[in-house]
């Protein structure tokens, strides 16, 4: 904030205020020189980009962008955090996942920077009669633990509140979550799961253990078969309801049945869509709490967990960077407590490095950055206001329009739910295939000799229920086949770069081809001649002007060295024995797809 002098004299104050329409009329220039002729609104427009659940990004956000006002934290509609102190008295809590017992991880977690435990616990994870080992010195009435058991979640919570009694850990001091959440079960594998026990539990907690909460409103299920941001909030209010309405048929208060209840989130490398994606969910819940008719009980708390839709099995060292980014939206975002999934998430159980990096990135934001020493730091700001308002406004439409096809329930078993989920992720598939939303180190400078990270195995997750999808998977397949060739043959299958001119005039799209083709598996090949290479396709490379002169020639003198097909990188043109063209934008997973049939790779 800038000080004013004594007398009051402002640098600024001669010069009078711009406009909006000044500053359109500046991008309309700016545009014109790119070849654009737009005015006016379509200039902001054309500078604008398209979300999912039909929202916009603006290049420009001002004072008369305007949202409901967001309170204050603490209070409702809880906008800027559950809590009035937020996160600032030492930072949200570090939850790390455990999916199976390794020999002192879970206490090198908890001596190394971790307050908080998430296991996975009976059929895929740890068994219920090994949950006393797994838990061998830990103080549990220090260190909350969080449950996620599925269909044993009756047996996991019996064994767990029984080492509480056997340990002597004062019932008013358990702090963890049982992890019941029927619906997501039944999301995850197609079975339904009933509540009655899951009630009981809920009953016995209120009662004994006000501190430990029973219930997961877990949406990762919808974001993990590819579902927007409106699409998880919305599934996770209509999972809450549903939850609140069994509680209380089963004689607990509102109030009672919201204390039950632990919202989990995905966290992308988005970084302002999940800061508003935690807001707003925030907000909607408080809504729901007040209609029900306990204003003062809409605290949500959320954990938040690093997507697992975005790690990637190639190059996973970018993973880091990745989770990086999520945790630091997750904290701004106000969440309770975090989970990094390590970067080797997707390549099978994690070892002490992955497990290091994973609680150090929490630990480094928390204790160096001090992110969570100021609340709801994004607060006010007026691009993620209106984020978080919109978004919010698309998740209670989707929200209604599950309650009006009968609840959470009824839309899992109709099929309903799945039919939408992929839908939006055809959507995505598209952009990914395109390459307009890229990935870093596959499909966008992957790195063909790097060395494959080996992992053990982890447990098979619960199937039969809505897919899991990753952002990677098209690209994944298509360096799978590379690699069987590369097995079955001792080398990769090969293109030609056939460059033209000097490299100031061909550098550019050289590079371009080359990165396209690598993300297939596919190794460039520059030097010598195309006759040499090993190659049975070719890429011609180089300027319009130079293509314009001499693309045709070229095209027939590769031909006439044996290329079956020649590609030219750039716009499509006119040019004459060229039989396709590479250029941003296009469809990077059918062209590679298709080049590794033709080279018969299978």
């Amino acid at each position: 904030m800038t000080v004013l002098p004594d007398d009051g004299l402002s640098l600024a104050a001669e010069f009078p205020d711009a406009t909006h329409e000044q500053w359109q009329r500046l991008v309309e220039g700016v545009l014109r020189k790119s070849g654009k002729e737009v005015s006016g609104a379509a200039a902001e427009d054309a500078l604008s980009t398209t979300l999912e659940d039909g929202l916009r990004t603006r290049p420009l956000y001002t004072a008369r962008d305007s949202a409901p006002d967001p309170g204050l934290p603490g209070f409702a509609p809880y906008l800027r955090g559950g809590r009035p102190e937020g996160n600032t008295a030492g930072g949200w809590d570090v939850r790390q996942r455990h999916a199976a017992l390794a020999d002192g991880a879970v206490l090198a977690d908890l001596e190394n920077g971790v307050t908080s435990l998430w296991l996975l616990v009976g059929r895929g994870g740890i068994p219920v009669s090994d949950l006393p080992r797994a838990l061998d010195g830990v103080y549990l009435d220090l260190a909350p633990v969080v449950l996620d058991a599925g269909l044993d979640v009756e047996a996991a919570a019996a064994e767990l509140l029984r080492l509480y009694e056997e340990k002597g850990v004062d019932p008013k001091a358990v702090r963890g979550n049982l992890g019941a959440d029927p619906l997501g079960h039944e999301a995850r594998t197609g079975t339904p799961q009933d509540f009655g026990p899951v009630a009981a539990l809920a009953a016995r907690c209120a009662e004994q253990y006000p501190g430990l909460r029973t219930l997961t409103v877990d949406a990762l299920p919808y974001h993990e078969a590819g579902g927007s941001a409106a699409q998880e909030l919305g599934a996770s209010l209509a999972t809450g309801v549903a939850y609140l309405r069994e509680l209380t048929e089963a004689g607990l208060t509102v109030a009672a049945a919201c204390a039950r209840l632990e919202f989990r989130y995905a966290a992308t490398a988005d970084q302002f869509l999940t800061i508003a994606k935690l807001r707003a969910a925030r907000r909607l819940w408080a809504r729901v709490a007040e209609v029900s008719g306990a204003p003062g009980a809409g605290a949500q708390v959320q954990h938040v967990v690093t997507s697992p839709v975005m790690m990637t099995r190639r190059d996973p060292w970018v993973n880091m960077l990745r989770t990086t980014v999520a945790t630091l939206a997750a904290g701004v975002g106000g969440a309770d407590s975090v989970t990094v999934l390590p970067f080797d998430h997707a390549l099978g159980l994690p070892d002490a490095f992955a497990r290091r990096i994973a609680r150090n990135t929490s630990t480094i934001l928390v204790e160096e950055s001090h992110l969570g020493r100021v609340i709801d730091p994004a607060g006010g700001s007026w691009y993620v206001e209106r984020l978080t308002d919109e978004l919010a406004e698309a998740a209670w439409a989707y929200f209604r329009s599950i309650e009006r096809d009968g609840g959470q329930a009824a839309v899992l078993r109709s099929g309903r739910i799945r039919t939408d989920l992929a839908t939006t992720w055809a959507e995505r598939s598209k952009k990914l295939a395109k390459r307009r939303e890229p990935i870093t180190g596959v499909s966008e400078f992957p790195l063909l000799s790097e060395k494959p990270v080996e992992r053990e195995p982890a447990p098979e997750p619960p199937s039969g229920g809505l897919p899991r999808v990753r952002r990677d998977e098209a690209y994944e397949a298509l360096r799978a086949r590379s690699d069987a060739h590369l097995a079955a043959t001792g080398s990769r299958p090969r293109i030609f770069l056939a460059t033209l001119g000097s490299a100031a005039e061909y550098t550019a799209r050289s590079t371009f081809a080359a990165n396209l083709f690598q993300a297939g598996g596919i190794e460039p090949v520059s030097e010598g001649r195309f006759e040499d290479s090993g190659a049975t396709e070719a890429v011609l490379c180089s300027s319009d002007a130079l293509y314009a002169e001499q693309a045709a020639q070229a095209a027939e003198s590769l031909r006439a060295a044996g290329a079956r097909h020649v590609f030219l990188a750039g716009r499509p043109a006119d040019h004459s024995g060229i039989d396709a063209y590479l250029f941003a934008g296009c469809d990077a997973v059918a062209v590679l797809s298709a080049t590794l049939d033709r080279m018969g790779v299978s």
